[in-house]
């Protein structure tokens, strides 16, 4: 049985509580974002010196478990200098998923290299380790180097897995193959803030791990973005590269090589500071309405997306599999004519004439949940200010 529109969307408009517009994922602000911003603007630095930036950082080293954070203007910066730091050159294959929303990409071709597509999970959305295993063994040879692919004689340099919707891949598996490989693991976490794999934070299992604060993020700072490392000397460097690469000095403008104005600006940064104090209790709410929409489409032939076994995720976006594409865009043209924004996912980055020519592996599960992945509303159901709740 599959629900109706109506049926979806009274079950939406009953659990938020509205007949307003209801967007896939609004922000909330309180008291204290109020507080830190203003507190930041009587600073006057507002800029990328200031206080905020490194409480921030060290805030969120310490929510990840990581050695150190640096934080940065968006997620895409973010993923540019991890390819960097990766040592990602012009003609380096990288491996990733074509399921993923474009920065992933883009950042790789930033540096001159191209994406080479595997397949994801059904249970993850996540790029596969089965697939990826698959695809080496078939199209590349481990040496000394590294993994080459055998046709190019191009270096496969590293692995973007990107957590689909917060829910995380299959991480040991994953690292395991990278590992057998030679290939460098980047964890894009860009939608995981909070989202854990077997009591460990995502992001934390690569060499570098990737994350956005966007606007319509699980917590927000406008823009922004943030890596988090393992080693603090590879996090030193990405600081480095991140503030123009100058080198520190009272008044001389020295710069010791090519960097990058992709510092987060403290007023953001204030900002990050109190959305970070609340992820807590957002992560509840967000849990207790993945809760209910599971609830919701159990028995029908609409299948809700959960966390995958031995994780935790931030359901950042509830997703549910449609039994085709007609039954999809089915509920795309009701719900959002009713005023209830759903979305699909993201067109896969095969599909797109600038990565058609990417090389790739067999993508099946790619093509089936693409065409049926369905995101539903999605924000945090709190009062305004959520660390009263």
């Amino acid at each position: 049985m599959i629900p109706t529109s109506q049926e979806l969307i009274s079950f939406i408009r009953d659990r938020f509580r509205t007949q307003d517009a209801i967007p896939l994922h609004a922000p909330l602000f309180g008291q204290s974002d109020r507080d830190y911003v203003l507190d930041c603007l009587d600073s006057t630095f507002v800029s990328s010196v200031g206080a905020y930036v490194p409480r921030f950082e060290e805030e969120f080293a310490r929510l990840t478990g990581a050695a150190r954070a640096v934080a940065v203007m968006n997620g895409t910066a973010a993923l540019h200098l991890a390819m960097m730091l990766a040592d990602v050159r012009p003609s380096d294959l990288v491996i990733t998923q074509s399921l993923s929303f474009i920065a992933t990409c883009n950042a790789i071709s930033y540096c001159g290299a191209q994406p080479y597509f595997a397949d994801v999970d059904r249970d993850t959305m996540g790029l596969s380790p089965r697939a990826v295993d698959e695809l080496l063994n078939e199209f590349a040879v481990r040496t000394d180097e590294g993994a080459i692919e055998k046709s190019s004689g191009r270096r496969i340099r590293a692995c973007v897995p990107m957590h689909a919707f917060g829910h995380p891949v299959n991480l040991d598996e994953l690292a395991a193959v990278c590992e057998k490989w030679g290939i460098t693991l980047i964890e894009d976490a860009a939608e995981a803030v909070g989202s854990l794999y077997h009591d460990k934070h995502v992001g934390s299992h690569g060499l570098i791990g990737v994350y956005s604060f966007n606007g319509n993020k699980i917590i927000t700072t406008g823009g922004g973005g943030m890596l988090t490392f393992k080693d603090q000397a590879v996090g030193a460097r990405a600081k480095h590269l991140a503030t123009t690469a100058k080198v520190p000095h009272t008044w001389d403008f020295v710069h010791d090589e090519v960097g990058y104005n992709y510092r987060m600006p403290n007023l953001n940064a204030a900002l990050g500071c109190a959305q970070l104090e609340r992820l807590g209790p957002y992560l509840k709410a967000k849990r207790a309405l993945a809760a209910d929409y599971k609830a919701f489409f159990e028995n029908k032939d609409v299948i809700f997306c959960a966390e995958p076994e031995g994780t935790r995720s931030n359901y950042w976006l509830c997703t549910v599999l449609c039994p085709d594409e007609a039954a999809r865009t089915s509920f795309l043209q009701e719900t959002n004519a009713k005023g209830v924004m759903t979305r699909p996912v993201w067109t896969p980055m095969h599909r797109l004439p600038i990565y058609s020519g990417a090389p790739r592996g067999s993508l099946p599960i790619t093509e089936f949940l693409a065409d049926r992945l369905l995101n539903l509303p999605s924000s945090a159901l709190i009062g305004t200010d959520a660390g009263t709740n």
